[in-house]
């Protein structure tokens, strides 16, 4: 039996509260106005019931997700064609999920078997369809601009690969992302442009916000100041489905009547702030525990109130080197404070990032959300210990999240717990032969893509190098427009 749709949901942008819009609307755009990101107020997110909850336990991922996501969407999709979106998203022999027991209470729901063995998957699958469903039914086309720290591209460029209605272009930092990872981005062609860009992560990132923020410049070349959307975590499109997976967790643990702790490794926070509106959903979370690398500032801002954004140090778990995560920005807001970036009126660029204005609610944030980081050394322990312990290979990420629930349960395995595992250990055949000794087998799918020609446009301006870190410079922005002009025109 199909839920009943709630009313049409409002969301706003993070940086001005009188805009309100549609998931539709919101997901065309991509960001929202002032360099805002759309985001649901705390009191409007759906509740689902406790019987409702306890239904999902024999239910595949699909099915899960509809429960999930129909709350939010039944007003603007109808729900026949959400489960039949939902249904292709999610197909067992595309996209299978597992929740696999480790020891005591504790388990690894591995989000690895996808088009692209990331987590990423999930999100960009339907993130792809859903934009696709919304383009065809306005006789429109989108260009989706995405910045990537390793696995996003990937994702989002196979779930948009061939789309009719969508062209791709994908920023990603030169030397920072595995050989694999850049091949699932350089060698599909078609409607997917990639782009290797002189720089960090956060350098791409705040490239791909300028580009999008930039409606003169879309309206010059496409004639349409909407053209540019985005597939990053800072989509909405992207956030909403992260919400699923770990109600899909719960629903296959054993965890009786006890909430459930979830270790998430977070880098730009979107797999992180999912996991926050399920449990404002109504899911069982005991807590929150949020795992980063080296680069500590949330921890470091959870323990004393400052944030402070330092020089990214690089990391094994690299799609998690983020000195300025996006979705803390919603995070903030979700606890009833306010963060934004400021920048230069006349170019877009972040002068000044992370000022929070407003502080958030501290105390309940720290009462739900515990989070640390892991230094590079204890990547390569964890995975070892795990390996000669259980016999399971983690990637450096995944280790990151079991390292963080270690500390956090004392080593003590006695409490339901799921740990997030977000791409597979074939990903990082270096670090994985490291740490363990063996090196994992390549996944089929990137077997293929080792031999295929790659299609490469770069980005050669230097970055501006401050005390700060590096940061986007001017030049950088003119040569990148000047290429994407180069390829549409």
């Amino acid at each position: 039996m199909l839920l009943t749709a709630m009313g049409t949901i409002s969301y706003y942008s993070t940086n001005n509260y009188d805009e309100k819009v549609n998931f539709e609307t919101a997901l065309l755009k991509g960001m929202a106005s002032n360099y805002g990101l759309y985001m649901i107020a705390r009191k409007d997110v759906p509740v689902l019931a406790p019987e409702r909850i306890s239904a999902m336990r024999p239910m595949p991922y699909a099915q899960v997700a509809f429960e999930v996501l129909y709350p939010f969407l039944g007003s603007e999709i109808p729900a026949e064609k959400l489960k039949g979106l939902l249904d292709d998203a999610y197909r067992e022999d595309k996209i299978p999920t597992k929740v696999q027991r480790i020891t005591g209470r504790t388990y690894i729901m591995w989000l690895t078997q996808g088009p692209t063995y990331s987590f990423k998957d999930y999100a960009a699958r339907f993130f792809g369809r859903a934009l696709n469903y919304f383009l065809g039914e306005r006789g429109l086309k989108r260009a989706v601009i995405v910045a990537t720290s390793g696995d996003t591209g990937g994702a989002v460029a196979d779930a948009l690969y061939g789309l009719d209605n969508v062209e791709n272009i994908v920023f990603f930092p030169k030397g920072s992302i595995s050989e694999g990872q850049r091949r699932q981005m350089t060698t599909l062609g078609g409607n997917i442009y990639a782009f290797e860009v002189n720089g960090d992560f956060d350098v791409c990132q705040a490239l791909a916000k300028n580009i999008l923020g930039d409606k003169g410049f879309a309206e010059g070349l496409f004639h349409d100041g909407e053209r540019f959307t985005s597939a990053n975590s800072i989509s909405l499109g992207r956030l909403l489905p992260q919400a699923v997976y770990p109600f899909y967790a719960y629903s296959k643990i054993d965890a009786g009547d006890e909430p459930f702790i979830a270790s998430v490794p977070s880098g730009n926070f979107g797999n992180m702030m999912g996991t926050v509106v399920a449990r404002q959903m109504g899911l069982p979370v005991a807590r929150l525990v949020s795992g980063v690398n080296e680069n500590t500032e949330f921890p470091d801002f959870l323990e004393t109130g400052r944030y402070v954004v330092r020089p990214s140090i690089k990391s094994p778990s690299s799609a998690m080197i983020v000195s300025h995560p996006s979705n803390l920005v919603r995070l903030i807001d979700f606890y009833g404070g306010h963060m934004y970036d400021e920048r230069d009126p006349a170019t877009g660029n972040v002068t000044r990032p992370g000022i929070i204005d407003r502080m958030p609610d501290m105390d309940s944030m720290r009462k739900d959300i515990a989070s640390m980081g892991v230094t590079n050394p204890l990547h390569y322990e964890t995975m070892k210990l795990v390996f000669e312990k259980y016999g399971i290979i983690l990637d450096p990420h995944g280790a990151v999240g079991w390292r963080t629930l270690e500390i956090y349960l004392n080593g003590q395995h006695d409490r339901p717990s799921v740990v997030y595992e977000t791409a597979d250990p074939g990903k990082f055949p270096e670090d994985v032969a490291a740490a363990v000794g063996i090196v994992p087998a390549l996944p089929a799918g990137m077997m293929k893509q080792a031999v295929l020609k790659e299609r490469v446009y770069s980005i050669t301006h230097e970055p501006e190098h401050t005390q700060g870190g590096l940061k986007l410079s001017d030049g950088q922005v003119k040569e990148a427009k000047d290429k994407i002009r180069d390829i549409f025109l």
